[in-house]
């Protein structure tokens, strides 16, 4: 904790200022609403030099939900250690202050001099870096609440009903130690190292509190603002999407929820590693078929362009459908759940490779990627978002035999906060 220390941490724009050319390199435009994650053109709104790749902290949703994407993420799930409902509130108004301040590519904490026989109160490696967009988004899972039966901090009757212990779905093989957890955070970034140095802080300030259950890091090609990213299967990623003016219905909670939840939204997290060496080895017209999509443009298939309506009653001479009734974007389309959508923000994972001295037929590959996607989604409420819709598609989805969901979890994202109060505030002071 950095309560002690008298010092003063530089900001990471005072060096930026210091080094002239870096400052040039953040000062760039960035598309302004909800950009890509819609689908929808937008227009590149040019900031002033001092806040360009600032994203706004305050306000009444919080950030890294319908921003644009950044380029980068790093998620940590954490369990609590604290004892008293006090000590939480404590750690989510000193999380607030610190992820007000690195937002705008400041340290974590203001110190008024450095002392040396005293820990740095922020580690340092961001330093240089522009704020890059930076994002911190915060999440309440069902162990804040009860948690082996026990309402830790009074807290049990305030959990919303839609904060649901997600059933378990066909074919998941979810590894405890990626599963789950009190609070969640999610750091997005245009560069890893400043989304990696956020969440590293806020650890740091969680100490004797809270600690990381788990933590993913992502990524996505190329500039999203720039198009629809692929994921690493090769094909676009995120084209279905809410329109803007669909957000208030689909991602923000509203009078039916409890009070403190109103203008937030739940996010579901899943780990799911895609079988790679298997999927590269798939015939093109295949690997359209499973997607539904043409892998190349991006369009659904009998379309021509990416951002073409899904034709869910298009058939061949012989009358079989064009988009195949087990096809991914069939399956996840609102036209086949009954209207239900989600704000999708997914980020490819890579973790490296791992071996296995045997493999059963028809796979006999010893090597395996260990990549996949994390999948982020936002929603209303979740039993009539990612829970309605995964049900049929963990059943039927023609993609299931190439994907394994690892990990994850849900969380209630409360509303975003005002300056001078800390997230999650209405939730403690009820």
């Amino acid at each position: 904790m950095s309560g002690g220390v008298k010092a003063t941490a530089p900001s990471r724009r005072s060096f930026l200022a210091a080094a002239g050319g870096l400052a040039a390199a953040a000062g760039a435009g960035f598309a302004a609403g909800l950009a890509t994650t819609a689908g929808q053109e937008t227009a590149a709104a040019a900031r002033p030099p001092e806040t360009a790749g600032v994203e706004p902290f305050w306000g009444a949703h919080q950030a890294g939900i319908t921003t644009p994407p950044q380029r980068h993420t790093y998620f940590a799930a954490l369990d609590l250690l604290a004892q008293k409902r006090e000590e939480v509130a404590a750690m989510l108004r000193s999380w607030t202050a610190a992820a007000a301040r690195m937002a705008k590519g400041e340290s974590a904490a203001t110190l008024d001099a450095q002392a040396d026989e005293a820990a740095p109160g922020d580690s340092g490696e961001a330093i240089g870096l522009p704020p890059s967009r930076l994002t911190l988004t915060f999440g309440f899972g069902p162990g804040l609440f009860i948690k082996d039966g026990k309402d830790r901090y009074g807290l049990a009757a305030q959990r919303p009903a839609a904060l649901v212990d997600l059933p378990r779905f066909n074919g998941d093989q979810l590894v405890a130690a990626r599963t789950g957890g009190d609070l969640s955070v999610q750091a997005c970034a245009d560069d890893p190292q400043v989304a990696f140095h956020a969440v590293r802080q806020l650890a740091r300030l969680a100490y004797g509190a809270a600690e990381i259950r788990w933590a993913q890091s992502g990524f996505t090609g190329g500039d999203a603002s720039k198009g629809t990213p692929r994921n690493l299967m090769g094909f676009k990623d995120g084209t279905q999407q809410p329109k803007p003016d669909e957000l208030d219905e689909v991602v923000w909670v509203g009078s039916e929820g409890p009070a403190w939840m109103r203008g937030g939204s739940y996010a579901v997290v899943r780990r799911i590693r895609i079988a790679l060496e298997h999927w590269d080895r798939m015939e093109l017209n295949f690997q359209e078929q499973v997607i539904g999509r043409r892998k190349y443009s991006g369009a659904p298939l009998g379309g021509k362009g990416e951002f073409d309506a899904l034709d869910l009653d298009a058939a061949d001479r012989d009358g079989n459908p064009i988009i195949p009734e087990s096809a991914h974007v069939r399956l996840a389309a609102a036209a086949s759940n009954g209207g239900a959508q989600m704000l999708r923000r997914g980020y490819s994972y890579n973790d490296g490779v791992s071996f296995t001295a045997e493999r059963w037929p028809p796979w006999r590959q010893g090597m395996e990627y260990d990549a996949g996607l994390l999948f982020v989604c936002y929603q209303r409420d979740p039993r009539t978002g990612f829970i309605k819709v995964f049900e049929t598609m963990s059943k039927l989805d023609m993609l299931n035999q190439f994907v394994t969901h690892t990990g994850g979890g849900l969380f209630a994202c409360p509303p975003g906060a005002a300056e001078g109060e800390f997230i999650g505030q209405k939730l403690f002071m009820t």
